[in-house]
């Protein structure tokens, strides 16, 4: 099918034309039947080889996604232990900003 994408309508029936002068009517579901099949096994074929690729590359694909697990479950506890680290530093800084305010608050009103 990818290869009839070049070639127009009139080109398509000049060869249909051209097959029939020198086959005969006769030969020509023989030639289709042919056809056919040679493009049976080629299918077949690339069937076979994508299956083939993707189990010899299923090894690599799982441990592609074992090593990206382990990378994100590292980077989520060293993002957990910062956050918390940071709220530990911050908690004393914003209780002063906090009483601060309520002190300024008090005086001013």
């Amino acid at each position: 099918m990818g290869i009839m994408l070049f070639i127009s309508g009139q080109e398509i029936v000049i060869i249909v034309i051209v097959v029939l002068i020198l086959f005969g009517a006769d030969k020509l579901p023989e030639i289709a039947r042919t056809m056919g099949k040679g493009m049976r096994e080629v299918r077949k074929a690339t069937d076979e080889i994508k299956r083939e690729f993707d189990e010899s590359t299923q090894d690599i694909r799982n441990d592609i996604n074992d090593v990206t697990s382990t990378v994100r479950k590292d980077i989520n506890d060293v993002t957990e232990s910062v956050r918390k680290d940071f709220e530990e530093a911050a908690s004393p800084i914003s209780d002063e900003i906090n009483k601060t305010a309520k002190d300024i608050n008090n005086h001013v009103g």
